[in-house]
């Protein structure tokens, strides 16, 4: 097919990375990103252009956009780890040849080339061809939600305790690590910022939900520590929600933080936990799991698949907005709570 010499993308303001501390939240675009137009990029040999039908927006992809993510900003590029799309052109790579015309689930990791554009570049490595019965909008949202819950559930499993607990519950990762606890018979803890959230995760396999922003939250929690005794702690938030947690939980606990959505500084209440109760504190990074347990990696995405294809899994949509209009409508839109936001082309 032919190919433009130019697509349009939303382009990386910043280089490298920053000093100032940021919350998760996207407050604005303009200190970020720009809307702009780039010359067409040729994939390397291992590599492979991708028409972009869909782009993910995770918490990772604000921290990157930042300069708040362990990858460094490049000036001028698009940003966006995920998404969805055909496979138009390739690197001389065999395994990547094979990939044209497929639609594949893509992430873009250390290509610099991202997913909130007309196109963008994959390591073909880093691409999942995909059945026919899995929907774009959880193609699009396929690698980086779905693998992490997977690696992290095999954490939870590996531990033994039934009861476990997860802050930031609303969200898309957390429902589907709660899925799976369900299934296995265990018994997730979750906290939230909004009391009607409550019902919501209690339906699909809660155990406890705890509103963070109760006056109670902290009596509650206690009283939960107590009955429930979990010993794994998966975390997206850090600051004084997870100081509580983690002080709060027993002997030989394990803090496993994985975002930082608070900016506020993360206070060990009594660091003699750590001495005397043998308590650890660790972080996870997809990106260190897949190169870790790459023997892993083939059967979790076909699982992945599996479960999106038969209704196990599904991604809850906020809403899908178009390229042109992400600049003006993202941050108001990634505020709302419950659900994804996509960028379609």
């Amino acid at each position: 097919m032919a190919l433009p010499s130019e697509m349009k993308a939303l382009l990386l303001v910043g280089d490298g990375y920053t000093r100032t501390p940021s919350a998760g939240a996207l407050e604005a675009m303009e200190p970020y990103l720009r809307p702009g137009s780039v010359a067409l990029p040729t994939p390397g040999p291992t590599q492979a252009l991708i028409k972009v039908n869909l782009a993910s927006i995770n918490p990772s992809d604000v921290a990157f956009i930042k300069g708040q993510y362990g990858q460094p900003r490049v000036q001028g590029r698009p940003a966006g780890f995920e998404g969805v799309g055909i496979v138009v052109a390739t690197g001389s790579d065999p395994y990547a040849k094979s990939l044209e015309g497929k639609r594949v689930a893509f992430a873009t990791g250390v290509s610099n080339w991202g997913s909130w554009a007309d196109y963008a570049v994959a390591e073909a490595a880093s691409c999942i061809p995909l059945l026919d019965t899995v929907r774009d909008e959880d193609a699009a949202a396929m690698i980086v939600n779905p693998l992490t819950a997977l690696a992290m559930f095999d954490i939870v499993k590996h531990e033994g305790d039934k009861a476990f607990i997860m802050t930031a519950g609303a969200s898309q990762l957390c429902k589907l690590i709660i899925g799976l606890a369900k299934e296995e018979g265990f018994r997730p803890i979750v906290t939230v910022r909004r009391e009607e959230q409550i019902p919501l995760l209690k339906g699909i396999g809660a155990a406890h939900v705890l509103n963070e922003k109760a006056a109670d939250f902290e009596a509650a929690l206690r009283e939960v520590m107590k009955a429930e005794q979990p010993r794994i702690f998966l975390d997206a938030v850090t600051g004084p929600l997870a100081s509580a947690i983690f002080n709060a939980m027993p002997k030989r606990s394990r803090w496993i933080v994985y975002g930082r959505l608070d900016a506020e500084p993360t206070i060990i209440r009594e660091p003699g936990q750590l001495i005397f109760q043998h308590k650890h504190i660790e972080g996870f990074w997809l990106a260190e799991w897949m190169r870790q347990f790459r023997d892993r990696l083939g059967p979790a995405v076909l699982e992945a698949q599996k479960r999106f294809s038969d209704g196990r899994w599904s991604t809850d949509v906020t809403t899908v907005v178009p390229l042109d209009e992400a600049m003006a409508r993202l941050p108001a839109e990634l505020a709302k709570p419950n659900g994804k936001v996509f960028i379609k082309p």
